[in-house]
């Protein structure tokens, strides 16, 4: 048994996908136990997990907690019109595709080259409506029209945090604008105790 596990893991390793893109070095690692499914790292750090023969399965604790907001936003199983900031594998836009069929989304990711490798190596659903724009997440966002989508979700990182100009009072305006009424924002904030970033944005929120 312990010989099989090594063969496994020398298979896992021959197989993972490195290169570099704007944001650093990139890996795709195969997981040794689904078949299908990859792990996204930049620079060594887990940023997304993606199973192709199961899209509504959520590795990170951070995604399932995003998903759950995400099957609330709607009655189970009716279509979304969707914006993501910060794409990574495009592991969630995948999600809502196989959660909520015939929602149209569109995929904010600056980092070209990574797109460009996901769509390579992870390619979409042929039928998923999911349409990637290279460009900065605020950019982005300003080309969304008024009231357009029923969710915007925010997982841009530079480094260790979210930069500045995404946490700002004019940014979450520019997120209200596009939502539309009773649409839902969600945001993947990482900070620790005593929570003063945290505490930051749920006070610009208010605001």
């Amino acid at each position: 048994m312990g010989k099989s596990r090594n063969a496994r893991r020398g298979r896992a390793a021959a197989e993972a996908v490195v290169e570099d893109v704007d944001g650093g070095r990139a890996e795709l690692v195969p997981d040794r136990d689904r078949p299908r499914a990859w792990t996204l790292l930049i620079d060594g750090a887990p940023q997304s997990h993606v199973d192709l023969d199961d899209p509504a399965y959520l590795s990170f604790e951070y995604q399932r907690r995003i998903g759950h907001v995400i099957d609330l936003t709607a009655p189970p199983g009716r279509p979304l019109r969707a914006v993501h900031l910060g794409g990574g594998a495009l592991t969630l836009a995948r999600y809502v595709a196989a959660t909520r069929p015939r929602s149209t989304q569109q995929v904010v990711e600056r980092d070209a080259a990574l797109v460009q490798l996901v769509r390579r190596e992870l390619p979409l659903d042929p039928g998923a409506r999911i349409r990637v724009r290279s460009t900065d997440a605020r950019a982005g966002l300003a080309k969304v029209p008024d009231g357009w989508a029923d969710l915007v979700v925010a997982d841009v990182f530079g480094g260790a945090r979210t930069p500045a100009h995404l946490t700002s009072t004019e940014f979450l305006d520019e997120v209200r604008r596009a939502l539309a009424p009773g649409g839902v924002y969600a945001a993947n904030l990482a900070d620790g105790p005593p929570l003063a970033h945290l505490r930051g944005q749920i006070a610009t929120a208010a605001a």
